[in-house]
């Protein structure tokens, strides 16, 4: 195919010898098939933000370290100078937060570097060498999807306890080879820790792992892990280690008619997102 013009320089330079496919065209990036030598990878071109639709950026970046005043002072006026910090952060994040979940287990994508607004990483591949399938496109039994939501809550916990929260996790963000599942897409990863916004996002990020799943295993919809995994982390008392029973209750609780509100309306805007995403697949 005709080489895209954003990586005309990475061939040129020889760190990809041949652009194989358009793999995707999303919302934040554009994937494409590429040869590294004898290795295919695929290639993410991330999208500027002029012409990126990832809503509430600056909630996600809420909490990420910049390098120094000077910088902080510029994204702040939302100079030239501070966009384009903004930029790099928000890419080198997605880098960042796939190297660190490596290390903790999680099982991502293996990147190869992230060469002026595009991230070289592995192409997660089925036995017979195809694209792995998104969640979504899978059907499970009720057997498989327990055991899957198992592990991804178990991946879920590491992410937690290396302070990541996946921020937009849903079947849209997670493929599936022979060994199960596999967490894709993290530039708005989120600070666990400095990120005010933290327990709301991963309660939803959980809550959504529950829907899709228990769709397959109705049993599935009656656990609380993420009340669970977040109380535990919020005491300093979750770990790797740590045993979840999917079970919690908070008899101190009381209603918060606000925060009932704006759960209720981010429920609305995941939905909406939701079957803004099945179109954009359909239309593929």
């Amino acid at each position: 195919m005709k080489i895209p013009k954003r990586l005309q320089p990475l061939v040129d330079d020889g760190f990809i010898d041949e652009v194989i496919s358009r793999l995707m065209s999303g919302k934040e990036a554009d994937v494409f098939v590429v040869a590294c030598g004898d290795d295919i990878r695929c290639a993410k071109v991330y999208k500027d933000a002029s012409k990126r639709s990832f809503k509430k950026a600056a909630q996600y970046q809420e909490g990420r370290k910049v390098r120094g005043g000077r910088q902080a002072r510029a994204m702040g006026k939302r100079s030239s100078y501070g966009r384009q910090l903004e930029e790099e952060i928000w890419q080198n994040a997605e880098v960042d937060a796939l190297s660190r979940l490596s290390s903790a287990g999680v099982r991502v994508p293996q990147t190869y570097g992230c060469i002026d607004g595009v991230l070289l990483m592995e192409l997660v591949s089925d036995d017979e060498g195809d694209v792995a399938p998104q969640l979504g496109a899978v059907d499970l039994t009720e057997q498989q999807a327990i055991e899957q939501h198992t592990l991804m809550m178990y991946y879920i916990k590491l992410m937690l306890c290396a302070g990541i929260i996946h921020g937009d996790l849903s079947e849209f963000n997670v493929l599936v080879d022979s060994n199960g599942p596999v967490i894709i897409d993290l530039p708005q990863a989120v600070n666990a820790s400095a990120n005010n916004s933290a327990e709301a996002m991963f309660a939803r990020d959980v809550n959504n792992m529950r829907r899709y799943y228990g769709q397959f295993a109705p049993a599935l919809l009656h656990t609380q892990y993420a009340k669970e995994m977040w109380a535990l982390f919020a005491d300093a008392n979750l770990t790797p280690h740590s045993k979840l029973s999917g079970e919690f209750e908070d008899d101190s609780e009381v209603a918060d008619v606000d925060s009932v509100l704006d759960e209720i309306q981010a429920a609305f805007d995941e939905e909406q997102e939701r079957k803004e995403r099945i179109r954009d697949a359909d239309e593929q």
